[in-house]
């Protein structure tokens, strides 16, 4: 999966595909290439879940004890 198709999918969709990916690796005709092809597209897709992850996180904001916004962290 190539940057340009990542920005455009939602991490639900991400999540998806990463599924397919899991259960294409789990058939016993794969054959060793296309294995490697689909572990590749699965680590760009756990890359892109996890930054996708991480910056929502960091758009998290909690209620201080004073009532004050504040990032999460």
């Amino acid at each position: 999966m190539a940057k340009k198709e990542e920005a455009g999918i939602s991490l639900e969709t991400a999540f998806e595909q990463l599924e397919d990916v899991i259960e294409r690796l789990q058939d016993n005709e794969i054959s060793l290439e296309d294995a490697f092809k689909e572990y590749e597209q699965g680590m760009q897709l756990l890359k892109y879940c996890s930054e996708s992850i991480d910056r929502v996180e960091k758009q998290v904001l909690k209620i201080s004890e004073s009532g004050e916004l504040c990032e999460f962290d």
